[in-house]
C-alpha cells in the first residue's frame, strides 16, 4: 500500500473539499451541490471516525460518519460517507478508508452503518456490498437535483461485535 490511512485534521479540510467538489461535479454521488463551509460540514459528521487516506502531502480520499438522529435510541447508527480522489479510484483506496472506518466505528461503539447510494454509482454499491453492507431497500424519487428525480438505494451493515448482546 503506496498510503496511510489517519485522522481527518480541521487543516485537511481544503483538500478534503476538492475531493468532495470532484463527487458532487459525477452528479452520482449526493444530493449536494455545492461544497459546504468548515463549519457547516464539521457540525453535520461525528467528532470522531472521521479519517483520510495520504500519501505525503497527498490527500487521496476522505471517509467519515454523520449522525442519523439525535434520539438517544439512536445513538449507535451512523451514516456513511467515503470519498476518493478521481486521480486514485479504482486503487484500493476506497476499500481501504471503508475498511479503516467499520473498525473505527466499533471502536466507538457504532452498531449500525447506513448508507444511501444512488443506484447509478456501481462502483459504491459493490465497494459497501464487498464491506459487508447489505441492501434493505430502495427509495423513489427521494431528491431532485439537476432537474431529475433520483432513487436511493438503502443499504446498512450491523456490527458483529457491538450491540450483538
Amino acid at each position: 500500500m503506496s498510503w496511510s490511512i489517519s485522522p481527518m485534521r480541521p487543516e485537511d479540510y481544503p483538500l478534503v473539499s476538492a475531493i468532495y467538489r470532484e463527487g458532487i461535479d459525477t452528479g452520482d454521488a449526493t444530493f449536494e451541490t455545492e461544497v459546504p463551509a468548515w463549519s457547516d460540514w464539521d457540525a453535520s459528521h461525528l467528532p470522531r471516525c472521521r479519517l483520510v487516506a495520504r500519501r505525503g502531502a497527498e490527500l487521496l480520499g476522505w471517509a467519515a460518519l454523520g449522525p442519523v438522529s439525535e434520539r438517544r435510541a439512536y445513538a449507535g447508527v451512523a451514516e456513511v460517507s467515503v470519498y476518493v480522489g478521481k486521480a486514485h479510484r479504482g486503487a484500493g483506496v476506497g476499500k481501504a478508508l471503508l475498511a479503516a472506518l467499520v473498525a473505527e466505528s466499533e471502536r466507538f461503539g457504532i452498531w449500525t452503518l447506513q448508507a444511501g447510494i444512488f443506484p447509478e454509482n456501481e462502483a459504491s454499491l459493490a465497494l459497501h456490498c464487498a464491506a459487508g453492507f447489505r441492501q434493505v431497500g430502495k427509495r423513489e424519487k427521494l431528491g431532485r437535483v439537476r432537474d431529475r428525480w433520483r432513487d436511493v438505494t438503502l443499504l446498512e451493515r450491523r456490527s458483529l461485535t457491538v450491540g450483538a448482546e
